[in-house]
């Protein structure tokens, strides 16, 4: 794709096109179920968002690494958290690729942040930890709405790596790392428009 792709665009392709995120062994057994088995148009919006949201995350923590602002334990912190991202982002393209489409990539979307956001180790973990927390809820709103039974695990597995990104945040800001005893999750329009945000 040449232009970038906006957040309205990414919902549009839900329609015709979505993935499964996955980890490890159970990406060969759902890959062939997810191709046989017709997956619902809300289904595939939610993949469509979650792989937005992992690609955010994802250019995020690149950008964070890069500056060089965080001390070592924050760097290792953001390091895994960005190996994780990756295996994520990996498991749902390959997932997107099996049904024939095309995954959306880093190169599709034009992220940006706002002013001062890499400024001081500070603002960094602050704006890291609102988008874990964004992430987080856009994998329990997933989990709460979609209709495939066979996507609720994986995606759920996913969701709990992204509560431990949001805990090990918290702990490098100083903050409680346990958080509420049920955390929130987003519906797919106040997801997409948190992620919004962070389009240019």
């Amino acid at each position: 794709m040449s232009a970038a792709m906006d957040r309205a665009e990414l919902l549009r392709r839900a329609a015709v096109g979505g993935g499964v995120v996955v980890s490890g062994s159970l990406i060969g057994g759902l890959a062939g179920r997810a191709e046989a088995a017709s997956v619902p148009d809300n289904d595939l919006a939610y993949l469509r968002l979650l792989v937005a949201a992992e690609l955010l995350a994802a250019d995020f923590q690149a950008r964070a690494l890069a500056r060089g602002k965080l001390n070592r334990r924050s760097r290792a912190v953001i390091g895994k958290m960005a190996a994780d991202e990756k295996a994520h982002y990996a498991a749902l393209a390959r997932l997107v690729s099996a049904a024939d489409q095309t995954p959306t990539t880093a190169g599709d979307i034009d992220f940006s942040y706002p002013n001062g956001s890499f400024a001081s180790p500070t603002s960094v973990l602050k704006l890291a930890a609102e988008i874990e927390a964004l992430v987080l809820g856009a994998y329990l709103g997933a989990i709460e709405n979609i209709e495939t039974g066979e996507l609720r695990l994986p995606i759920g597995q996913i969701a709990a790596n992204e509560a431990q990104h949001v805990s090990a945040l918290a702990a490098l800001r100083g903050r409680a790392v346990i958080g509420r005893a049920f955390a929130p999750s987003l519906q797919i329009d106040a997801a997409s428009a948190a992620l919004d945000r962070f389009e240019s």
